[in-house]
């Protein structure tokens, strides 16, 4: 309940708009009571941070801006979205262009912390300086309270001074990257009013010195229900190493949403701006981070991007001329004359493109002597020569890497090799591609029916046994149960002679496709898991019979004495595309899981298809997919598959027939081959 020196008011602003304020990134929160300071025509604004026993505790932001009386307050906080400067384009004293036209600087505070406090001091009516406090609680975030004003304090001066305590988590602020950022925010605006002092944390914000070059384009007016908004585009090249980002700005050049560039421009460091009221209109409409919907703002964006193309390319050609001409003056330069044909100055082009970039990413390359440097613009001749295409591929994608990626490949390659994580990332990607092409000729209506169960799935899948699990490894492939005895009792350190056959209950012996043997050590050290699957041809409906032959296969290996006296987890599995309706309903039991055929004593027998193992595989890919941001297309992974397997898939399209050469099909329950 308020006191008489308080003062509850309630902001007039929707709950779920309220919301959306107060979260979102730090760097933007903090930005938006930056730009409140100078829309008070601060001169000096100072963000600080206090640390605590376990980290950051607050962020204060201090401006010397002519501050809010307690009358003002009321309005302001208030009226949340019906700013007073709405209807104004200057500043209180006229002397700055306004920004911050929507009042919402005063509730991305929240971003950062449960609670935030302003307190703001300014003259009244009589010219006395008057201090009073506003507070507001995430957890109450339509609500403000106000503490009556008070004289300021003697030797006060005006300004405000938000105060953001019970912070959400330790806020990295004093780094290289997040300085950068607030460079690209104000540097329009501090680019057109000299003189202002901004610092972050004991980082002073110059975005003047960091900045290489800077040049402006007129874009296409935004059309939208007859009205016509003007547009341009201004970009900032730096000096130092930023996250290219093209910021939606309203006229005046404040960021009010930033999306990705979406160019190449290998060797410069960039921030682009896109100016108009028409970025005003949608956020205000709260439609701004949905820019690529608007038919309007896409437009604007893609001609934005068209001029971002033409820049670079133009600053590229000029770097590239003045650096060449003076590799020529220092006879460093690997070519002599001029180029005798268009394949020569093609190739030529991609050299000078290629050396432009390592010069610029190795800052020492300019400082070495004339003789090293011959030799390492030859040596790159001759990469360019052999494979223009690659290294110019390869230099665009590591030199177009942002600063802390850049940082991550570092650290990386200090505790293993280059060559490492490319074999570890090609790994990834071939199972991706094995996954889609394997799952083509299992499932499409042509391939699967010339797919030959013995000869050729039997074999690929033996060469990818990770399918089944990282765990276990081939250990027997199309072999009797007797060598399956002979493989486990060697994996126990046993000696035994195995001197007869193991033999199902019908008293024939049985051909297992894969017997494969967990290969990762395990807790339980004085015991082994096995796997033992039957794969089936996709056209193949796994039905009685089938589960028939994989349950004389596990009682076999459950009735026999030696298979008995040593520790082991057994499970069989037979595998096809389907299940025919027998099989559904023997799977389908309360008291299993479901694919589940039998289960005791550290036996288990199981019906799988192709579809739940594919799956699986993915499953435990997916975030490694979703890092590389890799994506299988169905006919590169057939191509794959067919050039990684030509010697088992020869002739798999051309043959007319589903059927297997003798001894390739599935050999009958009671026609199985025999021990020797």
């Amino acid at each position: 309940m308020a006191t008489n020196d308080e003062r509850i008011v309630t902001l007039n602003v929707q709950e779920d708009f309220a919301e959306k304020l107060t979260t979102g990134r730090p760097v933007q929160a903090i930005a938006e009571l930056i730009w409140n300071g100078l829309d008070a025509e601060a001169t000096s604004i100072k963000v600080t941070a206090e640390d605590g026993q376990i980290g950051l505790q607050s962020v204060t932001v201090q401006d010397n801006g002519h501050g809010m009386t307690y009358e003002e307050g009321l309005k302001f906080f208030e009226n949340l979205g019906g700013s007073w400067k709405k209807a104004n384009n200057l500043s209180k004293n006229g002397q700055r262009h306004l920004h911050g036209k929507e009042g919402r600087g005063r509730l991305r505070a929240l971003a950062l912390g449960r609670v935030a406090e302003w307190t703001s001091t300014a003259k009244d009516a009589n010219g006395d300086l008057q201090t009073f406090t506003v507070t507001i609680v995430r957890d109450n975030v339509r609500t403000a309270k106000l503490m009556a004003a008070s004289r300021a304090e003697e030797g006060a001066r005006p300004g405000t001074r938000v105060h953001i305590s019970e912070l959400d988590k330790d806020w990295q602020l004093d780094t290289d990257a997040v300085a950068q950022e607030f460079s690209e925010f104000f540097a329009l605006y501090m680019t057109e009013y000299p003189g202002l002092s901004i610092s972050v944390v004991g980082r002073t914000i110059e975005p003047a010195a960091a900045i290489a070059l800077s040049k402006s384009f007129s874009l296409k007016p935004i059309e939208r229900n007859g009205e016509s908004f003007p547009a341009s585009l201004d970009i900032i090249e730096w000096q130092l190493p930023t996250e290219r980002m093209l910021y939606l700005c309203d006229d005046g050049g404040l960021p009010l949403h930033r999306v990705p560039p979406g160019i190449h421009a290998p060797g410069f460091e960039f921030s682009a701006y896109l100016k108009s009221s028409y970025n005003s209109r949608l956020s205000q409409e709260g439609t701004l981070d949905l820019a690529e919907l608007d038919a309007g703002l896409e437009g604007a964006i893609e001609d934005g991007k068209e001029q971002l193309r033409s820049h670079f390319k133009s600053r590229l050609a000029e770097d590239t001329r003045s650096r060449v001409e003076r590799w020529k003056e220092e006879a460093v330069y690997p070519y002599t004359g001029e180029p005798d044909s268009p394949i020569q100055r093609a190739e030529r082009q991609v050299f000078d493109i290629v050396a432009l970039n390592v010069a610029k990413a190795m800052p020492e390359f300019e400082t070495l002597d004339p003789r090293n440097k011959r030799f390492q613009l030859r040596m790159l001749k001759q990469g360019v020569e052999n494979s223009p295409e690659e290294i110019q591929l390869i230099m665009t994608e590591v030199l177009g890497l942002p600063k802390h990626k850049q940082e991550e490949l570092a650290k990386l390659l200090r505790k293993t090799t280059l060559a490492s994580i490319i074999s570890s990332a090609k790994m990834v990607a071939d199972r991706l591609e094995f996954l889609t092409g394997l799952e083509a000729m299992l499932f499409d209506t042509d391939l699967k029916k010339h797919l030959k169960e013995r000869s050729q799935l039997h074999k690929i899948v033996a060469e990818n046994t990770w399918l089944f699990g990282e765990q276990f490894a081939l250990t027997v492939s199309d072999q009797s149960l007797t060598e399956v005895l002979r493989k486990h009792l060697k994996e126990m350190g046993s000696d035994a002679i195995v001197d007869k056959p193991v033999k199902r209950l019908d008293g024939t012996t049985g051909i297992v496709d894969l017997f494969l043997t967990r290969k990762v050590p395990s807790a339980r050290a004085d015991e082994r898991d096995y796997l033992i699957v039957e794969l089936k041809a996709p056209s193949v409906k796994i039905g009685q019979k089938e589960t028939g032959q994989v349950r004389s296969y596990a009682f076999a290996v459950q009735g026999d004495e030696r298979f008995r006296n040593i520790k082991a987890r057994w499970e069989f599995w037979v595998v096809s595309n389907d299940l025919m309706p027998f099989a559904k309903e023997e799977v389908s039991s309360s008291d299993r899981p479901y694919g589940m055929l039998h289960r005791k004593d550290g036996l288990q027998i199981w019906v799988r298809t192709w579809s739940e193992i594919l799956n699986d595989c993915r499953t435990r890919l997916q975030l490694f997919e979703k890092e590389l941001n890799y994506n299988a297309d169905r006919d590169e992974s057939l191509a794959f598959l067919q050039k990684t397997y030509a010697k088992i898939l020869a002739g798999t399209e051309d043959s007319e027939s589903g059927a297997e050469a003798p001894g390739e099909g599935d050999v009958p329950a009671d026609d199985e081959s025999t021990d020797s």
